[in-house]
């Protein structure tokens, strides 16, 4: 029981208790942007704003530039993606469920690897030094940002990388000792496997 309190509470003993209350925010909003993500509700990207931009303050207020930035173009296209899913076609219906082309694969390899390299300019510009768990952060974050660009297309491809990059989430964050983080992904991994087969019997149908 120590060993578990130790693993989820004790790196929180020193910390101030609205740092605490804000990450509380951010986990909850979190978990309901994926939630409301699996259900195709246009709430995905309000609740989302809500966990990125705390998250950008609290990273900020840490000194994790790098991870800082990266949070910050989350918070840009949740906007993007809230615009997407909000404009009207031609015949007047919102955008549907669909599954990427061969130009939108070919721009989701290039956006994944543009990422890695943009990160690791980052890491040397903040003189920040890549430990090997780091090289796993970059791996994800070159998931993530793909993943945020198809959800905003409403593309069933941005599951399956958000489910390999959750699930490769939970040990790392678990290695470092943030529980509550590692819970969190665990959670994101569940919320986006489900979510998968949710979009996937909706776009059977069209």
């Amino acid at each position: 029981m120590t060993d578990l309190y130790d693993f989820f509470l004790a790196s929180y003993k020193n910390t101030p208790s609205w740092v605490i209350a804000t990450e509380a925010v951010v986990f909850i909003f979190g978990i309901l942007s994926v939630w409301y993500a699996r259900k195709e509700n246009i709430l995905v990207y309000p609740t989302g704003l809500i966990a990125t931009i705390l998250t950008v303050y609290l990273l900020f207020r840490a000194d994790y530039v790098g991870d800082m930035l990266i949070n910050v173009y989350y918070s840009v296209m949740s906007v993007f993606g809230w615009y997407k899913w909000t404009t009207k076609g031609p015949n007047d219906d919102n955008l549907p469920i669909s599954r990427t082309n061969r130009k939108e694969k070919l721009t989701g390899i290039a956006m994944f690897f543009v990422t890695i390299v943009v990160i690791f300019a980052i890491y040397k510009a903040t003189g920040t030094p890549i430990m090997p768990e780091n090289y796993l952060d970059i791996f994800i974050s070159g998931l993530f940002f793909t993943a945020m660009w198809f959800m905003a297309l409403k593309k069933i491809e941005n599951w399956t990388l958000w489910i390999i990059g959750d699930f490769i989430a939970v040990p790392i964050y678990a290695y470092r000792g943030l529980g509550i983080l590692a819970l969190q992904y665990v959670i994101f991994t569940v919320l986006a496997i489900m979510a998968y087969a949710e979009w996937r019997k909706t776009l059977n149908k069209i």
